[in-house]
């Protein structure tokens, strides 16, 4: 069943935050992801307007997701954006 890894970002420190995104697109898609959306115009229906990012990759199986997610190339990255460059939230949902 495939998956859903959705995620919500503000963007607090930019060049930091680069570094983690130059490289988190090939992890996903090395690890069978493929970008639904990534960034681009938005419009808050309902909630917080405190993100400003967001990003949805389609994964074959949560397992995949999750494998990609602990992998220790994700993690070196996402420490670019762990040091306080951007505040994330991150999902996984399974589709139907």
């Amino acid at each position: 069943m495939v998956a859903y890894w959705i995620a919500r970002a503000k963007i607090n420190e930019p060049i930091s935050y680069k570094k983690y995104m130059d490289v988190a697109g090939n992890i996903v898609e090395t690890y069978g992801g493929h970008f639904l959306t990534r960034g681009g115009s938005y419009e808050i229906m309902e909630g917080t307007d405190h993100f400003d990012r967001f990003v949805i990759a389609e994964f074959p199986t949560i397992e995949d997701a999750k494998r990609c997610f602990n992998s220790t190339e994700y993690k070196n990255a996402a420490s670019n954006r762990r040091n306080g460059s951007g505040d994330v939230d991150i999902v996984f949902v399974e589709g139907m």
